[in-house]
């Protein structure tokens, strides 16, 4: 099979512990590799400071110009939208970001380069989201869904130590998030009488709106703030010592495609709260609490609903790690890829066979108008 190369069509460089495309991505790409099928992330206008330092296992390729993918004789996958480039062979474009998302002022973003290439999603929800605006049927729009790294089923959770319930929160500090959700949260009745302990990442505390809420958090005496995990295995470490990851992702505006720290958390056996909106109820893995988006009161209750149930049994977990594996994932995405080849190939058929039988027709004519006189006695 030859290479895949995905291709990251973000105007932001591949970081590290930034999100979920970027964990989806690179998952993808690792399994990929263990399979022994080559791969590569190529980025444009990016040049060496594309991220590639916090992946050091993957290999990058920087393009100056999204021409240069005109030339590479790779099965290139689009990552976030596609770009509006000729491709070699058929390319295909996961639609990780509504469009909402991907219009932000991004000289790269262009819908038309849609036409050329077999768009996927990551959910159903996403399916039905780009399905709108593409005019497409979502059933035209097969799903491949995100997947926790092996790590987080692997991870050994640590003893429990004291009656506090352990709460994280780990998604991005950016409003969407739901982070002033949660701090209005803790002013409600449902965790006022509740022991417990909130530890919040750093993630994301370098963009402009990370830069506003982090100080906020930093003084807050309810709020425990860590350094956001770069790595898989990081990350897994840190979700296991926790009971509660929260998920609290606005819907205002903002739809959640799907919410890849859900389903890593279940694989970690942790309990999830989270908002009932977008593609979150997907990545159910019998270990949610969904609650109503936007709503304090709501998440308060959620989370002390979950703090009764505690973390998953350990039959809930063993259950909630069949699901979503990347290798599920993978799986997927070659299958497409591969029904998508033989399509091709048979759509050819039909003229080869014609021009086949066309000629066999002509023959047949000729030959019939040569021998007819014989067969007939009209010749001498």
């Amino acid at each position: 099979m030859r290479r895949i190369s995905f291709v990251w069509s973000a105007q932001n460089p591949f970081w590290a512990g930034r999100g979920g495309s970027e964990n989806y991505t690179a998952g993808q790409m690792r399994e990929l590799e263990r399979r022994g099928i080559p791969t590569r992330l190529i980025t444009i206008g990016l040049g060496e400071d594309d991220g590639r330092d916090g992946f050091p296992d993957l290999q990058f390729t920087a393009l100056d110009t999204k021409e240069g993918l005109a030339d590479i004789d790779d099965t290139l996958v689009f990552v976030t939208y596609p770009l509006n480039v000729p491709t070699k062979h058929p390319s295909y474009a996961i639609l990780h970001c509504p469009l909402q998302s991907c219009a932000r002022p991004d000289t790269l973003f262009d819908l038309s380069g849609i036409d050329a290439t077999n768009v996927l999603a990551p959910s159903r929800f996403a399916a039905k989201l780009w399905g709108r605006t593409l005019r497409m049927r979502p059933g035209k729009i097969p799903a491949v869904y995100p997947f926790a790294e092996p790590c987080f089923s692997q991870v050994v959770r640590p003893p429990r130590t004291g009656d506090k319930t352990k709460i994280l929160f780990a998604g991005r500090l950016t409003p969407d998030k739901g982070i002033y959700t949660l701090l209005a949260a803790l002013h409600m009745e449902g965790t006022q009488h509740l022991e417990y302990e909130l530890t919040v990442t750093d993630a994301a505390s370098n963009t402009s709106d990370g830069q506003l809420i982090l100080p906020m958090l930093q003084v807050n005496p309810l709020v425990n703030v860590v350094p956001a995990r770069k790595t898989p295995q990081e990350m897994a470490q840190l979700v296991a010592e926790h009971d509660i990851v929260l998920m609290p992702s606005s819907d205002i505006f903002w739809q959640e495609i799907f919410g890849i720290v859900s389903v890593e958390a279940q694989h970690a056996g942790c309990r999830v709260v989270a908002s009932n909106a977008g593609g979150i109820p997907e990545t159910d893995c019998g270990g949610m609490v969904l609650i109503k988006p936007d709503d304090p009161q709501a998440l308060a209750s959620g989370i002390a609903k979950a703090a009764y149930l505690g973390p998953l049994t350990e039959a809930e977990r063993l259950y909630a790690c069949t699901k979503f594996t990347v290798a599920q994932s993978v799986d997927k995405l070659l299958a497409i890829m591969q029904a998508n080849e033989q399509r091709l190939k048979q759509s050819l058929l039909p003229k080869q066979s014609g021009l086949v039988w066309g000629q066999l027709d002509n023959a047949i004519v000729t030959i019939g108008r040569q021998l007819g006189p014989r067969l007939t006695g009209e010749i001498d």
